[in-house]
């Protein structure tokens, strides 16, 4: 980062204090201002009151704004001529978000083709095939595999492979049956899964690419005799030394992989991380990662997934995040830490972003009736004006809440208070009027990061009802009350707190142990 940039971090009242502590820690090579608006929320901040109250310092070259904050960072940018970004949501993250002790990467790549099977595809229609075809490779599958049933007539597989090939998806047909892989590649199958030296000879009669299996899972020399032969004749294929179950020589099955890449340097290979994932009653998520981290130590670019359990509902997501995130970390000769959350389900690094001190002293400046509702190490933090209580059950919070003659308010609160109560016992964040963050294992919420909330429901539940929270809050107006906006200089904020300690040093292995970067 150049020693020449000024960043001016955009803030209101009530964040200003963390923000200042937060920044006081960052290194001193890098030159910042906070612009405090003096308005109370920064996230309720509008273009027009960026526009009117925050005044720029000379020599700033870049300004950021806080991640709620609804303004249009484009429309900010032409107004003040200097590059205008949208930070990360919460302070604590601000050194991560920077690059200072993460990396900022790129997510957007991976070598990883994934191969997700229809595994009763003999059983559907032809549109119910194609609708689930289009459905996986919407979830991140790059080819569908058909797969087919022993005994289990197959009649419709030419018309399905060519209606999938229709809507530009690429196919592969697996099957025990010699004549169905015949008629799979004949309907213009991109893929055979599985052929061994005993019928390989369909590689040499077909345009198919062939999957190479062993003719038993343990023995490799037939999987090499099968490699040779396709090396020898200059086509195309993949190997697969065959990934088993646990207590049926899933350590072995992985060392074979291993083996086969040793002797096989150059070869493309795959992994079937379905025998795991679908046989172990464990959350996919977690063995996913590990799988798709040895494919990416071993340069295997292909796996087979399938999905038939409900606990590996997600699992082409799953796969799909994994691959990017192994990648990245690959590229850059790392760990696979600091790449983001999307394989992060039921725990956050930093779940707590404020402590029960810095709530208290919050909840001690508000002056409204609405209920702010916070987690920390201690506990669930329920506040407004009038009271603040802290407890981990959120049932227990209702005898302290004014809203016994108000049913959808109450409502509203209880909903809160049970996401907060799920986030604290799992550790995760927790942000109120927002859904919780399960990585990869859920669709996240796409919403338009300039446009502000819509008020709740619980508003117009009587005429004396205050706002539920947060979301309503600018109904009263973020202005109500401001202060005269103020530019920090870097050394002042510096000077006058005490730096928090940035999180998560960059680190390295060196002789087996994990130690800071710088002393690596």
């Amino acid at each position: 980062m150049s020693t020449a940039e000024h960043i001016v971090f955009v803030t209101g009242r009530l964040a200003r204090a963390r923000l200042e502590k937060v920044a006081a820690g960052l290194p001193q090579t890098l030159h910042w201002s906070i612009a405090d608006a003096g308005v109370k929320v920064a996230a309720l901040m509008t273009e027009e009151i960026i526009r009117r109250r925050v005044v720029l310092p000379e020599g700033a070259t870049r300004i950021v704004l806080p991640g709620r904050c609804r303004a249009n960072p484009e429309h900010l940018a032409a107004h003040f001529g200097v590059p205008v970004e949208r930070g990360p949501d919460e302070v604590v993250d601000l050194p991560a978000w920077l690059g200072l002790t993460a990396r900022k990467v790129d997510l957007s790549r991976h070598d990883l083709r994934i191969f997700s099977e229809i595994v009763d595809a003999s059983k559907m229609s032809v549109d119910q095939i194609l609708a689930k075809g289009l459905d996986l490779a919407g979830r991140g599958a790059d080819v569908i595999d058909l797969g087919g049933l022993p005994d289990t007539p197959f009649p419709h597989l030419e018309d399905s492979v060519r209606a999938l090939k229709g809507a530009g998806l690429r196919v592969s047909v697996d099957s025990f049956s010699r004549e169905e892989l015949v008629r799979g590649a004949g309907a213009g199958a991109d893929f055979l899964l599985s052929l061994n030296e005993e019928t390989l000879d369909l590689a040499f009669e077909t345009d198919a690419m062939p999957i190479l299996v062993p003719m038993r899972p343990d023995d490799l020399p037939s999987l090499d005799r099968a490699i040779e032969r396709m090396l020898k004749a200059g086509r195309p294929f993949l190997a697969d030394p065959i990934l088993e179950p646990i207590h049926h020589g899933f350590v072995d099955s992985i060392a074979r992989y291993r083996d086969t890449r040793a002797r096989w340097p150059e070869i493309d290979m795959m992994m079937g991380t379905g025998n795991l994932t679908e046989l172990t009653e464990a959350d996919s998520l977690g063995i996913t990662a590990l799988l798709v981290g040895m494919c990416s130590e071993l340069s295997i670019r292909n796996v087979l997934i399938v999905q038939v359990s409900n606990h590996t509902r997600r699992t082409v997501e799953e796969h799909d995040a994994a691959r990017r995130v192994m990648y990245a970390a690959k590229a850059d000769s790392a760990l696979p830490k600091g790449y983001g959350r999307a394989l992060l389900a039921l725990h956050d690094k930093r779940p707590f972003v404020q402590t029960a001190d810095e709530i208290a002293q919050a909840a001690a400046e508000v002056r409204d009736p609405n209920y702010r509702i916070v987690i920390a190490e201690d506990g669930i933090h329920l506040y407004n004006r009038d009271i603040h209580r802290v407890g981990t059950d959120a049932m227990a919070f209702f005898p302290d809440l004014d809203v016994a003659s108000d049913g959808a308010h109450a409502f509203y609160l209880g909903a809160e208070l049970a996401k907060a109560e799920t986030a604290w016992r799992l550790g995760k964040r927790y942000v109120q009027d927002e859904a919780l963050d399960w990585g990869c294992a859920a669709d996240a919420d796409v919403e338009d990061a300039t446009a502000f909330k819509k008020a709740g429901h619980t508003r117009h539940s009587g005429p004396d009802a205050p706002p539920p929270g947060t979301r309503d809050a600018r109904l009263a107006g973020p202005e109500a009350g401001a202060s005269p906006p103020e530019t920090v200089p870097e050394a002042a904020a510096r000077a006058a707190v005490a730096p928090e300690r940035p999180q998560d040093p960059p680190s390295k292995l060196v002789c087996g142990r994990l130690v800071p970067a710088d002393k690596a």
